[in-house]
């Protein structure tokens, strides 16, 4: 076939006709009923050293800001609120998943089976707001999780109509009262985290001072023991997962005594959000099919809110006023100081943690 025959670039046409040798002999070779077209080599995936993934755009803002995450990277199948990664020089990248389980597994799907991402080698920290056990901690609070706990998969009888004997109206799907540990049948119960990298990510971070505010100051003052009236602190205990936001002395207890049964006492129960294992169980998928590694991620929760009421309070007064607690702001601020030095350390010395948390 000659390019006399027609239907090429005419560019291509033009080099073959005052006799570019490499030209002649792409056209000499060019395969018939071939599309006249040039082949272009793809490019290559961008690959992020850290990727933070926020919920909502208040949680992403800190870091948007503080890491000048100016880089577009639209992806299909993102939420449309929060269409593109942003990322920086650095190969630091952030995506906010939209709230709840569907949106948390919808997102992390789109990314990690996204042609234009490498995530084979990224770090996720995955940091947003949640409740907090007054156990464990208090408003404005930062917690690194080993321990990821579906709060929501269970059997539920109406407290108002359950047995006189049982405690909460919540027990084990498949079992038959509280107390009792269930089989893991849906095998997104429980997932635990890379406690080598966490004890990095917490002994990084423990001395970080926190942001505050005189709201939630005043709102610590109604309580009577510690950690719930103390100033806030990074600390380390772990997550449940529900879409339905709770209150109170019972169902706080609850959360606890839940995480505990499936771990086999191991999980300390202190924040309550709404994705967390619905993102783990996409990234355990996707380490399945090669797409990230699972022991690279991070869990790192701050509270803009108590999981049960101060004296004098309601459980509904703590529930439905949330924002009272003068916590959000602090919160969403405390995501950013706590990650950063573990962010920095990271890609400060990329050599050491390409290949994995280091030993030492």
């Amino acid at each position: 076939m000659h390019a006399e025959s027609g239907g090429y670039p005419p560019a291509l046409e033009n080099l073959y006709r005052v006799g570019n040798p490499l030209v002649q002999d792409i056209v000499r070779n060019w395969p018939a009923g071939a599309p006249p077209a040039v082949a272009r080599p793809a490019a290559a995936p961008y690959a992020p050293r850290i990727m933070i993934v926020n919920m909502f755009g208040a949680e992403a803002g800190p870091f948007i800001k503080g890491l000048q995450l100016t880089e577009k990277h639209p992806v299909p199948g993102l939420s449309t609120r929060y269409p593109a990664v942003l990322c920086n020089r650095e190969q630091i990248c952030q995506m906010t998943t939209d709230m709840g389980y569907s949106n948390a597994a919808a997102s992390m799907t789109a990314l990690l089976y996204a042609s234009g991402f490498d995530v084979r080698n990224t770090y996720f920290i995955i940091a947003g707001i949640a409740g907090i056990s007054t156990e464990h901690g208090t408003v404005a609070t930062a917690a690194w999780a080993d321990y990821a706990v579906d709060y929501s998969l269970s059997h539920e009888i109406d407290a108002r109509e359950m047995p006189q004997n049982w405690p909460y109206g919540y027990f084990g799907i498949m079992t038959d009262a509280p107390g009792k540990k269930p089989e893991p049948h849906y095998r997104t119960e429980v997932f635990q985290l890379n406690t080598a990298l966490v004890d990095r990510a917490f002994q990084l971070s423990r001395n970080v001072k926190l942001s505050d505010s005189a709201a939630a100051q005043a709102f610590r003052a109604g309580f009577t023991s510690a950690p719930a009236n103390q100033p806030p602190v990074v600390t380390r205990c772990d997550t449940v997962s529900g879409d339905t936001w709770f209150a109170g002395e019972t169902l706080g207890r609850r959360a606890a005594e839940w995480s505990a049964l499936l771990t086999d006492g191991k999980a300390r129960y202190c924040t309550s959000q709404q994705e967390d294992n619905a993102t783990l169980e996409v990234l355990r998928r996707g380490q399945a099919a090669g797409k990230v590694d699972f022991a690279r991620i991070l869990i790192l929760r701050s509270a803009s809110d108590v999981d049960r009421p101060h004296p004098g309070q309601s459980n509904s007064e703590v529930l439905v006023n949330y924002a009272d607690q003068g916590g959000f702001e602090p919160s969403t601020a405390n995501l950013l100081l706590t990650a950063r030095p573990v962010i920095q350390e990271i890609t400060g010395h990329w050599t050491r943690w390409k290949k994995g948390t280091p030993v030492n």
